[in-house]
């Protein structure tokens, strides 16, 4: 019966859809209309009212409770943090360099043409006497004319990596 009624009242919204809106939008909701009648025809009207009637209830529930609504704001806030963390990053704000110094820095031997620590085989401990050789193996190595070597050293002495 009531899956009659609900058909009868789609089938009244349809007709006058057809009429605004075209004869596609019309069927479609004939088509929706219909739905009801067939539920109600197969015995299954009863169960879908009760699963209706339950995820209101459920929904209601959930509305009016307020650890609910404490959970939404929990999860805004971590939503917020996270995206916050994102541009922070991208910005490169409040990143640390990872523990041991992170990138070598340049000192007066890295601007006069020296190698700085970790580049050209040097690292930080060697001595000075090594670091020098290692400067110099870089200069013999730059009048030796290497093609490939001279692209990727004009390229850093471009961004002012020597």
């Amino acid at each position: 019966m009531l899956g009659a009624a609900i058909t009868i009242v789609g089938l009244l919204i349809s007709w006058v859809v057809w009429r605004r809106r075209g004869a596609a939008a019309g069927l479609r909701g004939v088509a929706w209309s219909l739905v009801p009648l067939a539920a109600g025809l197969l015995g299954l009207m009863a169960t879908v009212w009760r699963a209706v009637a339950d995820i209101v209830g459920i929904l209601a529930g959930l509305l009016f409770n307020p650890m609910v609504w404490g959970g939404v704001a929990v999860a805004a806030l971590a939503a917020v943090l996270f995206l916050v963390s994102g541009v922070m990053r991208a910005k490169g704000k409040g990143v640390r360099p990872a523990r041991g110094g992170g990138e070598p820095k340049r000192g007066k031997k890295a601007a006069e043409g020296g190698a700085a620590p970790g580049l050209e085989g040097g690292g930080a401990t060697q001595d000075p006497a090594a670091q020098a050789a290692g400067g110099a193996r870089g200069k013999k190595a730059k009048a030796g004319g290497d093609d490939d070597m001279g692209d990727i050293e004009d390229l850093l002495r471009k961004h002012g990596i020597e």
